[in-house]
């Protein structure tokens, strides 16, 4: 049974910096891409950071240049760190992981995509 367990979120201050993880158990095959998404309450799914198995890394505009994603193979851990976070960053993230190709935004965020249950990240300006 594939889990993802994410683990990091915290309460900082604007401008201040977290790193993320996100443990995965019980894939037989690796996964084609994996990346993380976030929810606010009342708002839609943003997906924030993606890479695929060749390592080639997928950053929307809104968190390019303070966002980054990084995965270590030989500990099955996926992280997401965060810089000059601002307090709309502020929401549940979530790690995800897909076969499912491209590898992009949309792909992470579907539906059918392996999750983990969130770790909450607040930002206080």
């Amino acid at each position: 049974q594939v889990q993802l367990v994410e683990s990091g979120g915290a309460s900082v201050q604007a401008g201040g910096s977290l790193r993320l993880s996100c443990v995965v158990s019980g894939a037989t095959t690796s996964f084609y891409c994996m990346g993380w998404f976030r929810q606010a309450p009342g708002q839609e799914r943003e997906g924030v950071a993606a890479i695929n198995i060749n390592d080639r890394k997928v950053i929307p505009e809104s968190v390019n240049g303070r966002f980054n994603i990084f995965k270590d193979t030989a500990k099955n851990t996926l992280y997401l760190q965060m810089n000059s976070l601002k307090p709309e960053d502020t929401a549940m993230y979530y790690c995800a992981a897909t076969y499912n190709r491209p590898c992009a935004m949309r792909t992470i965020q579907d539906l059918t995509a392996y999750r983990g249950q969130g770790t909450q990240v607040t930002v206080s300006s």
